[in-house]
């Protein structure tokens, strides 16, 4: 049977639409998942996401809008229901690829189907239970920095993007930028710091997930001048953003996963400067694509290297290790892996 027919279902979260409009990493990757599946010959592929998602593929849904976009939804409600839905049509299909981390695993008693589980990283070190509870069934890795030693993976498969809303400038803007989601852990404090320090204007783009922390810590500093937040961003602002950007100021105070706006912003041809911390080190090459550092001040001495930075090295990066084609031929190597695994079982 040609691999290619097999029946693949999508697993995407219900926090946002799939794709987002601005914010939505994992729905983001599901996304480019099962349009780059598609666009790769795959003849049966299903994404499973809110109703007003938008795909090639099938789509099917029970959520009408994601629970961020819809306050009225208690979100465990909605990511329950959704779950559950997809495990009842379980049978239909050869294979289920989870994006919605540990809950769809506490099925696996229950279903035949066997379930690939793409790990978008630990949110809390006590759902690493579930995960080591079901280690007879089969994970993908974002990023080697970002695995449980308990775990049997069956590769590290990087994100991809889409390059296609993402334009290569061969000419740098003047401002810094920062832009993500708003909270501690990605240093936005930090950007802000550096910016000062080195007398350069910043943007400041993304939601705001720590609404106490933008209020202490970054709100005080917004003058709508040299500092500037210009709230969440979809793929043609932040097109637009990256066209200011001198460079990218990353400045993550915990292990990044994986960390698409490293990857987004060397497709635009702009250099990364980011915390030497998890993956930041598998996506950026070191004073080739960008600056990997361990303070504030080594961050404001990278800003004034920038310019030896070829901008082209930055988009070449992407296109070698970072594209949705590179991603999906990574994907189905491992798919491949699984039905040999399945049928060998099956003996």
């Amino acid at each position: 049977m040609d691999i290619k027919s097999k029946r693949i279902a999508i697993l995407a979260p219900v926090a946002w639409r799939t794709p987002p409009r601005a914010y939505g990493a994992w729905e983001t990757v599901a996304s480019n998942i099962t349009e780059g599946l598609v666009a790769r010959g795959w003849k049966n592929v299903t994404l499973f996401a809110t109703k007003e998602s938008v795909t090639k593929a099938k789509l099917t849904g029970w959520i009408e809008r994601g629970y961020e976009e819809d306050k009225t939804q208690i979100p465990l409600v909605s990511t329950c229901f959704h779950i559950s839905k997809v495990m009842e049509l379980a049978g239909e299909f050869d294979l289920i690829h989870n994006n919605f981390d540990y809950l769809p695993l506490t099925y696996l008693p229950f279903i035949k189907t066997p379930m690939l589980t793409t790990i978008h990283g630990f949110s809390d070190p006590d759902i690493l239970r579930v995960y080591r509870d079901h280690k007879d069934t089969y994970y993908v890795s974002i990023s080697d920095s970002d695995r449980d030693r308990e775990l049997p993976y069956l590769a590290t498969v990087y994100n991809g993007i889409d390059l296609s809303n993402l334009t290569f400038r061969e000419k740098p803007g003047d401002k810094l930028v920062h832009y993500g989601r708003i909270h501690n852990d990605k240093g936005t404090h930090l950007a802000i710091e550096v910016a000062k320090k080195c007398g350069m204007d910043l943007i400041i783009a993304g939601i705001i997930q720590d609404q106490n922390y933008f209020d202490t810590l970054i709100k005080p500093h917004i003058n709508d001048s040299s500092i500037q937040y210009i709230g969440p961003v979809n793929p043609i602002q932040r097109d637009a953003l990256l066209k200011e950007a001198y460079t990218v100021i990353h400045l993550n105070l915990i292990p990044e996963r994986f960390g698409l706006v490293m990857a987004e912003s060397m497709a635009a041809g702009v250099p990364v400067i980011a915390m030497d911390l998890g993956s930041c080190r598998e996506v950026i090459e070191d004073e080739v694509t960008g600056y990997l550092v361990n303070s504030v001040d080594e961050a404001v001495q990278a800003v004034g290297r920038i310019d030896s930075i070829d901008r082209e090295k930055c988009r070449q990066r992407v296109k070698e290790n970072f594209t949705i084609d590179c991603m999906v031929s990574g994907y189905e190597k491992v798919y491949e892996e699984i039905f040999r695994r399945e049928a060998q079982k099956a003996k």
